[in-house]
C-alpha cells in the first residue's frame, strides 16, 4: 500500500486534534473529489514500518485525540490488509485514542447487506471492529453542504460504529453527542483537549472563502498556543 500524505495536528478530519493518514488508491472517483490525486494506487510513498512508527509517535501526546484514515479509499481491497495490521498495532500501543475513518462505501455495503461489493473481504469486519467513528458514503456534489460537520454532502453519515454494530441500526454520532457527551468506548478516562475541541467544532465549516481561510489560520494560531502551553507545564 502507498500513502499520499500524513497530516499531523489536524483539526479538520475528526474530533479534536488528530494525525490523519491519507492512503492511495480509490475506484469510487466521486465527481469533484477534493483529493483526486489519491485515486492512483501508485501515488505517494510506500507505507512501511518507519511510517507506522512516525504515525504512532505523532499520536502519542496527550493532547492528540487519535488517528483519522482517509484517502483515497481505506476500504479498497488492496488497502485493507495493511491497514488492519497497522490498526492492530495502533490499538495495542495507544488504546485510549480514537480512530475515525472516511469511506466512499456505505456501512451496509461493507457488511454485505446491499448486494455484492468489492470492498467485502475477509479483513473487512475485523477492520470495522477497530474503528470508533465511520464517515460513510460517496461525496455527491448535488448534495454538497459546507455547513455540515466532518462531511461534505448530506447523504454521508457520521456513525458511532461500536454502537451501530452492537444495535444493528445506524447510530449517528453527532446527533447523540448533541444531547450527551460520548466518551471513547475503549477508555473512559481518556483526557480531552478542551481548547482543541472547541476550535475543531468550527473548522469543517469555515475553510471556504477569504474570511474562512483567515479564521482557519487563526484557529491554528490558537491551537499552537494551547499546545505550547500544555507541553511547557
Amino acid at each position: 500500500m502507498n500513502y499520499a500524505e500524513i497530516k499531523k495536528n489536524d483539526i479538520a478530519n475528526g474530533e479534536g486534534v488528530r494525525t490523519s493518514l491519507f492512503v492511495s488508491g480509490c475506484r469510487n472517483r466521486c465527481k469533484n473529489c477534493f483529493n483526486a490525486v489519491t485515486w492512483d494506487f501508485l501515488y505517494g510513498k510506500p507505507f512501511d514500518q518507519a511510517v507506522e512508527d512516525d504515525i504512532i509517535a505523532s499520536t502519542r501526546p496527550r493532547w492528540i485525540s487519535g488517528l483519522s484514515l482517509l484517502g483515497g479509499e481505506p476500504f479498497e481491497p488492496e488497502n485493507q490488509a495493511p491497514l488492519l495490521a497497522f490498526l492492530r498495532r495502533f490499538r495495542t500501543a495507544l488504546p485510549g485514542k480514537t480512530v475515525w475513518c472516511y469511506t466512499g462505501f456505505t456501512l451496509e455495503e461493507l457488511l454485505g447487506k446491499s448486494g455484492e461489493c468489492r470492498a467485502c473481504t475477509p479483513h473487512t469486519r475485523e477492520l470495522l471492529g477497530l474503528i470508533d467513528i465511520l464517515v460513510d458514503g460517496r461525496y455527491v456534489e448535488e448534495l454538497a453542504d459546507i455547513t455540515l460537520a466532518f462531511r461534505g454532502s448530506k447523504n454521508q453519515r457520521v456513525l458511532d460504529l461500536p454502537a451501530t454494530l452492537t444495535t444493528g441500526e445506524p447510530v449517528l454520532y453527532l446527533e447523540r453527542q448533541s444531547t450527551t457527551r460520548i466518551i471513547s468506548k475503549r477508555d473512559h478516562s481518556r483526557p480531552t483537549a478542551f481548547a482543541a475541541k472547541s476550535i475543531n467544532k468550527t473548522a469543517p465549516v469555515i475553510r471556504n472563502g477569504p474570511q474562512g481561510r483567515f479564521l482557519y489560520c487563526l484557529s491554528y494560531f490558537f491551537l499552537g498556543f494551547f499546545t505550547y502551553t500544555a507541553t511547557s507545564q
